[in-house]
């Protein structure tokens, strides 16, 4: 026992509310009796326990009477201070059930035990409460060794227990959020994951808006249909509804109580009745308000805190977004739905179009070979010129034409193809060999290795024409200088077609779109701008139905080589496509070599004066007449930039009727003839190699010397938007082809004609400023004699006023010199008025005279004016 004269104020000596407490209590009233009769290990465990922070607790003796300190006090809420010095069984009593066989259990064996997030009832706070403690708990022993009591240290761990099983909810949530493919999905996908966990979410209803319908799409705890769980809600007609809808559709949250009459659901660790909720909208509030709506039931075991609020919030936040993402994709899917289907009925056009093109080209190319091929001396030199023109532009287009049936039919997988055993290499070979006086031509190199092969090769002819003709004409195109190369061999039982060149190359990042449909690769300095962009693709293409591949390697500047693979034999092919060997004939060599020779300087000079007008009939009379210049009108100077041969040479003759015209083929020769020698007009196209029309525009209007040169652009692009883009760039007008050549002559006149009003205007400002310098100069003369004039004379009237007034004085003036002395006097009045009058001029003309306005009598006035006239 303790020494009986030590005060109790002493023994709990401390500053904390517990200490006081323990110091207050009436332990003599107690069990344990009077602290003085205390063991030892009693008043040191107590003593102890008062000093911890941590939270601890100390039952001790058969009645479990409880000692504890200010941290434990604050889990156990309104149960403070009433527990101190009671039985733990009856404090705790709705957690005995839990606690009771852990602490018996520890003061049986001695043992200590642990317990890390463990599960209990409180009622602490008016309510059966779902709380989570780690907890130790220890035997307490007597002065004798005897186990008589139990120390429990404890913490609470429910915000962190709360908190890693909501977020364990919005992980699953989110991992689902991308998974969904429609909006309906991501719903129940997200209803799945919540009824994982029905301690956080008793129950859920997550509805969707269609229109002005809230329509059920998932649900939680509730089978769909209930009066708490309607199918579907109409926003419009505000029915009556165990929830609120309407305000929640707004944009609000809202707590709902007396959930429990409409929803008989129960929850929480121990199975009791909901009696809240909370409705939530999912997704911003917009013009239409949110996506949805989510209902969610709030556990009957814990509070609506803020933390929990927060919890809800971010759950109709994940819902949303897997719901915007099944929103999105489904979008998405529908966009690429209806893109394959504009892709189709692009292909279809593409088809239907060709085939309406060749009809008029037939007839076309028809009676021009007839004519072209007519006995010599049928046709003049400038009409065989103008029809040649006309014949090589119809080849083109049916090129251009066949090229884009050739890539609808393989788009819509009805390509007719045709493969026969064919000397591939001699064929090859051949169509090689007819490239070569235009490759050469150009100055290049041209290496042609077809190496010869064991067997004939299956391919389709035309088709397999088209791909070495496409690679040719592409390797000539965007090669300067240097060598194209052509090597056919076997390799690994496949057909190896390589055609390289030591051209331009290709830029990195364009190397994966090379093969797309229409791509083309800007600012690439080539031979010529025009192209439709599906070359390379549709070669892609034709290799593709022989089984093969096409690969691309490419250094910027140093080259290009492609490699076509295709296999051997004939399994790789459909068997009814098949046929024995046919006869050669070659559809569009043609057509390819004559506009590869319209891409050399020397087809036309790329830089050439034209002076002989176009023949009489390709100028109408009217337009001639409306055009016509007279002789003696000094000829306008007119620069020509395309690198279309046959558009130079049209436009040049057109125009050359009228005006001297320089034409060149590209941008950089346009601009290095302007400088030398100031054009009246530019008329440029607007796609050239080297420096396109938009460039040459932008240096020319960068330069003081041209920059007040009129620039008309000329560009196959129609519509407003091209109209407009074209202006934009500080074009003075935008042609657009095909063009009239009345048009033509017409803009190239109005803008000549502004040309030289301009001028005109130019140099009448010019001479008015100099006639305003005269005057300006004149009126300062007069001004300044004025002044001149002013100071003399008034010394004159001065001494003449003097010297009269003094001789009258003395009376030495006869008659005759009183007279002649008056005439002095007005003499002087006259001169003194008309420098006045000067004066006022200059002051008029100079913009300082000052009107000062009075009243007079005007017929005074009127009387001593015509005394000064008599006078």
């Amino acid at each position: 026992m303790r020494d009986q004269s030590e005060p109790l104020s002493q023994i709990f000596a401390g500053p904390s509310e517990m200490h006081a407490r323990v110091r207050e209590h009436d332990w003599a009233a107690s069990p344990l009796g009077p602290v003085a009769t205390w063991p030892h290990s009693l008043t040191s465990l107590v003593k102890t326990l008062l000093a911890s922070r941590y939270p601890m607790v100390l039952t001790w003796g058969p009645q479990f009477i409880q000692f504890y300190n200010d941290a434990y006090s604050n889990l156990i809420g309104d149960k403070h201070p009433a527990a101190l010095g009671e039985d733990i069984r009856v404090t705790l009593e709705e957690g005995w059930d839990t606690l009771g066989p852990l602490i018996l259990e520890v003061m049986a064996c001695g043992v200590a035990n642990w317990n890390p997030a463990l599960l209990l009832t409180l009622e602490r706070s008016g309510y059966r409460e779902e709380a989570y403690f780690d907890v130790s708990h220890a035997p307490a022993e007597d002065d004798a060794g005897r186990i008589v009591g139990m120390l429990a240290v404890c913490s609470e761990v429910t915000q962190q227990v709360l908190s890693q099983r909501r977020l364990r909810l919005l992980r699953d949530l989110a991992s689902k959020a991308g998974e969904a493919r429609n909006a309906i999905t991501a719903c129940q996908d997200s209803a799945a994951c919540i009824a994982e966990h029905p301690l956080d979410v008793p129950f859920a209803l997550i509805y969707l808006r269609e229109g002005d319908q809230l329509v059920l799409r998932g649900t939680v705890g509730l089978e769909p249909g209930t009066t708490a769980s309607p199918r579907s809600v109409d926003l419009a007609t505000q029915q009556p509804a165990v929830w609120p809808f309407a305000r929640v559709a707004t944009g609000e949250i809202v707590l709902v109580d007396d959930v429990a009459q409409h929803v008989p659901v129960c929850g929480g660790p121990w199975n009791e009745a909901i009696c809240q909720a909370l409705a939530l909208p999912i997704g911003a509030s917009g013009e239409t308000g949110p996506r949805g709506i989510l209902i969610a039931g709030i556990s009957p075991n814990r509070a609506l805190d803020e933390d929990y609020r927060s919890f809800y919030e971010l759950l109709a936040g994940h819902i949303s977004a897997a719901v915007g993402n099944a929103l999105a994709h489904e979008e998405e899917r529908q966009r690429v739905a209806a893109l394959a289907q504009l892709d189709r009925a692009k292909t279809e056009f593409f088809s239907n179009v060709s085939h309406e093109f060749r009809t008029p080209l037939t007839l076309m190319l028809g009676p021009l070979e007839a004519t072209l091929n007519a006995a010599d001396g049928a046709l003049s030199a400038a009409e065989r010129e103008n029809l040649e023109v006309a014949h090589r532009n119809a080849l083109r287009l049916l090129k251009l034409v066949n090229t884009l049936l050739d890539f609808s039919r393989i788009e819509a997988d009805r390509a007719e193809a045709s493969y026969e055993p064919v000397d591939l290499a001699a064929f090859t070979a051949d169509l090689a060999s007819l490239f070569r006086s235009t490759i050469e031509q150009a100055g290049l190199q041209f290496v042609v290795e077809c190496q010869p092969l064991p067997a004939p090769v299956y391919v389709d002819r035309e088709m397999w024409e088209k791909i070495v003709l496409n690679l040719l004409s592409n390797a000539f195109k965007f090669t300067q200088q240097g060598q194209i190369t052509l090597r056919q061999r076997l390799v690994d039982g496949q057909i190896e077609l390589v055609v390289a060149d030591t051209g331009v190359g290709i830029p990195e990042a364009d190397i994966d779109q090379i093969f797309r449909r229409f791509h083309r690769i800007a600012g690439t300095a080539g031979r010529s701008h025009e192209g439709s962009g599906i070359g390379l693709a549709l070669v892609q293409e034709l290799v593709a139905l022989h089984g093969g591949d096409v690969r691309v390697t490419s250094t910027l500047g140093q080259g290009t080589a492609f490699t076509v693979l295709i296999p051997l034999g004939q399994a790789h092919l459909p068997a009814d496509q098949l046929r024995a060997r046919g006869s050669s004939s070659r559809t569009h060599l043609d057509a390819f070599v004559d506009e590869a020779l319209r891409w050399l300087p020397n087809a036309e000079q790329s830089t050439a004066e034209f002076s002989d007008p176009l023949p009489a009939p390709l100028i109408d009379s009217a337009t001639n007449d409306h055009f016509e210049r007279s002789s003696d009108v000094t000829r306008s100077r007119i620069l020509l930039a395309d690198d279309n041969a046959d558009m130079r040479d049209y436009v040049a003759k057109l125009l050359s009727a009228q005006y001297d015209v320089v034409a060149v083929a590209d941008g950089e020769a346009a601009l290095r003839v302007a400088r030398e020698q100031l054009p009246d007009l530019i008329l440029s196209d607007i796609m050239m190699p080297k420096l396109d029309g938009v460039g040459l525009l932008a240096q020319l209007r960068a330069d003081a010397a041209t920059r007040t040169i009129p620039v008309i652009l000329l560009s196959a692009r129609a519509g407003d938007e091209a109209r407009a883009a074209g202006i934009e760039t500080g074009a003075d007008d935008y042609l657009i082809k095909p063009f009239a050549a009345r048009e033509l002559l017409a803009r190239v006149k109005t803008h000549l004609d502004l040309v030289r009003m301009r001028r005109e205007a130019a140099a009448e400002r010019a001479l008015r400023s100099a006639a305003e310098a005269l005057v300006q100069e004149r009126d300062q003369f007069l001004s300044l004699a004025a002044h001149e004039l002013k100071t003399p004379l008034t010394s004159i009237r001065g001494y003449v006023d003097l010297f009269v007034r003094r001789a009258r004085q003395e009376d030495r003036l006869s008659e005759r010199d009183d007279r002649t002395l008056d005439v002095i006097t007005r003499q002087v009045g006259r001169l003194n008025k008309l420098i006045a009058e000067l004066l006022d001029l200059s002051r008029i003309q100079t913009g300082q005279f000052t009107i000062e306005p009075r009243s007079l009598d005007l017929v005074a006035l009127l009387r001593r004016v015509g005394d000064d006239a008599r006078l």
